[in-house]
């Protein structure tokens, strides 16, 4: 059976080194970075990426979309989930 997007995102956080929800939530700016981090994406000036650009970049570097100016910042679709949670190893 296919994991559910809750599941996938405590697997990406766990994987990143943070703690799993118990409610369903999107990314925070913060497991965001620590995703970049676990990708080894330069978030540029001092990790004062905004959220949206930090998901163009993850999307760029997974593999999901050529370029950034291609690259969607809103929230990750579950096809999007598996790809970064494969790329991170969860």
């Amino acid at each position: 059976m296919s994991p559910t997007v809750q599941e996938l995102r405590n697997a990406i956080r766990v994987a990143t080194g943070r703690f799993e929800r118990e409610v369903k939530a999107s990314f925070t700016k913060e497991e965001l970075q620590a995703v970049c981090e676990a990708l080894g994406v330069d978030v540029g000036e001092a990790g004062r990426s905004s959220t949206s650009q930090m998901r163009r970049l993850i999307r760029v570097q997974v593999g999901i979309v050529e370029s950034l100016e291609s690259a969607s910042g809103s929230t990750f679709r579950k096809a999007d989930l598996q790809a970064l949670a494969d790329e991170v190893g969860a």
